[in-house]
C-alpha cells in the first residue's frame, strides 16, 4: 500500500475530519490507524479506510471502538513503521 500513498491519504482524510492520532506501517507490511474523534468522524474514516485511494486494494480489514485513551497528541500524523518483534536468542 505505500505504493499508492495509503498512509499520506488516510491522514489527509484524519486532518479533514479533525481527528486525532496516526497512521503507520508494520513491520510486515500491514498498515495500522489508531484514531480518535466522535463516532460520527471515526465512521467516516472507516469508510474511507475501507476502500482505501484510489489504485489501493484492501485485502483485509479489521477494526474495533474502544474507550478514547486521550494521549494521542493533538492532530493526525504518519507515524514511523513498527520495528520487527525480537526473535528468541
Amino acid at each position: 500500500m505505500q505504493g499508492v500513498f495509503f498512509r499520506y491519504a488516510t491522514q489527509a482524510v484524519a486532518e479533514k475530519l479533525g481527528l486525532d492520532g496516526w497512521v503507520r506501517n508494520l513491520y510486515d507490511g500491514r498498515v495500522e490507524v489508531i484514531a480518535e474523534g466522535t463516532q460520527d468522524k471515526l465512521e467516516e474514516l472507516l469508510s474511507f479506510v475501507k476502500k482505501g485511494p484510489r489504485g489501493a486494494r484492501v485485502e483485509d480489514l479489521r477494526y474495533e471502538w474502544d474507550e478514547p485513551v486521550r494521549d494521542l497528541g493533538k492532530g493526525f500524523r504518519v507515524a514511523p513503521t513498527s520495528p520487527a518483534p525480537l526473535k528468541d536468542l
